[in-house]
């Protein structure tokens, strides 16, 4: 067998990775907004939502499945190759078809013709997808190097965030600059991927053999776009740019919380399959519960904090005018909770066990119950509609995953610390909400409110010697005595 990566090394480059996606819009956006105004943020924020769409079908569940995929036969170079060539020739297929159809949607609805551009430089992303493999670096568990790339190509789009973007106007560029720290990295991939497959053709293909699974993922990634980026569009469609500018805003912090929350359930979902492939189940189940533990102990309390700091975290980076964002923010928090323990379940229980098509039943009742609240909700309560729609949403897909599960995960959750989890979260609102009295100005507020409530809340998990944190702090411990 192959030398195992090390979990904790994976961990941290998807935690490093984690962090450069969060620094980034933490310095950009504050700028951004107070540039371009909710209009112009908002305008961007449909255009990518709209594009995602023709995205995610050019894609057929690939990102997922070719984890999985690839995770399978990373052994086999000549395999590897071979699968690797199939899925990237099936996605610019796809690709092909979608950019017709994108550019034909531009040329007939008149809602999008009047940002043309805008959308034409927004669907590079597509192109940049087919040929990045990114689900091969994942399969193949290339967390450093997808950290590193990552990295420097935020550090670029910073760059040219500042120099670039001056006045309204410049909302296209800021668009554009987006994909580039979004996606421009995949070119380097493509360069790179000769150390891992050849890239000459191999020849045997076997399209076919993909097709099934890839539908199931497909189907799985249409219904999850549908309700992650459905709230966007129809706020577009039904209300103003300034309303998707307020939801955008608010999405943008909870966005950069789920990443975080979700950090570790990325980084096991190779793991995970390599370990039901080799029928390695004790490892499997053991992965598992300490992912579901850590989903628990982290989302809680980023929930509660960015539910009671939401007014200053949302004038900090946004400014003012985005008053309208608070409320959406404080309602979609949330969905931290409901992702984090869904993206375990899913992608990494049921997945690797090949068991898509309940993930598929999940995601589908999920995007049913955000279309309709979303018609019920958004013409009254705008913004607001849009998160109480989104949080029913990723609720209906916890539950559903959980039914389907109960019988071999009620003892993981059991095993979850409520009692102290609870008495930390109480112990940490109380030491902290005081900070709104003083009058600090946002940033000193956000500050040493978050300095009390996450140390208050660490405090109370080691008087209890919860397990986990115990393991955590003593890890650290015996890094920094080595170091």
């Amino acid at each position: 067998m192959a030398q195992q990566k090390s979990i904790k090394k994976n961990f941290l480059m998807n935690a490093i990775l984690t962090m450069s996606s969060l620094v980034f819009p933490l310095i950009t956006f504050p700028y951004v907004s107070r540039v371009l105004g909710p209009a112009g943020t908002g305008a961007v924020s449909f255009a990518n939502s709209f594009v995602m769409y023709f995205l995610m079908i050019s894609q057929l569940g690939i990102p997922t499945y070719g984890i999985r995929a690839c995770a399978q036969v990373r052994e086999d170079k000549i395999e590897l190759s071979r699968t690797v060539q199939e899925l990237v020739i099936i996605n610019l297929v796809m690709s092909a078809v979608m950019y017709v159809l994108l550019f034909l949607s531009i040329a007939t609805i008149p809602r999008l013709q009047s940002d043309r551009t805008l959308y034409l430089v927004v669907s590079s992303m597509i192109l940049l997808n087919a040929v990045g493999m990114e689900w091969m670096y994942k399969g193949l568990e290339e967390y450093t190097y997808i950290t590193i790339r990552s990295v420097i190509f935020k550090a670029l789009a910073l760059v040219f965030m500042f120099l670039l973007i001056h006045e309204k106007e410049d909302y296209v560029i800021y668009g554009g600059i987006a994909v580039f720290a979004a996606y421009a990295s995949n070119l380097v991939n493509l360069v790179y991927a000769r150390k891992y497959i050849t890239m000459r053709p191999v020849g045997n293909y076997d399209f076919r053999r993909h097709f099934k699974a890839v539908g199931i993922f497909f189907a799985m990634a249409v219904a999850t776009t549908i309700y992650t980026n459905l709230d966007v569009v129809m706020l577009g469609f039904m209300t103003t740019k300034v309303d998707t500018g307020y939801y955008d805003a608010a999405v943008k912090i909870k966005n950069i919380l789920v990443s975080i929350v979700t950090s570790l359930g990325a980084v096991l979902l190779p793991r995970s399959s390599y370990y039901v492939e080799q029928g390695m189940m004790d490892e499997f189940r053991e992965v598992s519960r300490k992912a579901i533990r850590f989903v628990f102990l982290f989302a809680f309390p980023l929930t509660l904090y960015f539910i009671l700091f939401a007014g200053e975290g949302i004038f900090f980076l946004s400014g003012q005018q985005y008053g309208g964002s608070i409320r959406p923010m404080q309602i979609i928090m949330p969905t931290l909770v409901f992702i984090g323990l869904s993206n375990i379940l899913g992608l990494q229980i049921l997945v690797p066990t090949g068991k898509e098509k309940t993930v598929l039943y999940s995601e589908i009742a999920g995007a049913v119950t955000d279309l309709v609240l979303n018609a019920l909700l958004i013409p009254r309560f705008h913004a607001s509609g849009a998160a109480m729609g989104t949080v029913m949403a990723e609720l209906v897909v916890l539950i559903w995953q959980y039914a389907a599960l109960k019988d071999e995960v009620s003892s993981m959750f059991k095993s979850v610390p409520v009692l102290p989890i609870v008495t930390a979260l109480l112990a940490a609102a109380v030491v902290s909400l005081w900070v709104k009295l003083l009058g600090l100005g946002y940033f000193m507020t956000l500050l040493i409110s978050a300095c009390l409530f996450f140390a208050g809340y660490l405090a109370v998990l080691l008087m209890w010697k919860e397990p986990f944190t115990t393991d955590i702090l003593r890890q650290v411990k015996n890094r920094l005595m080595l170091g």
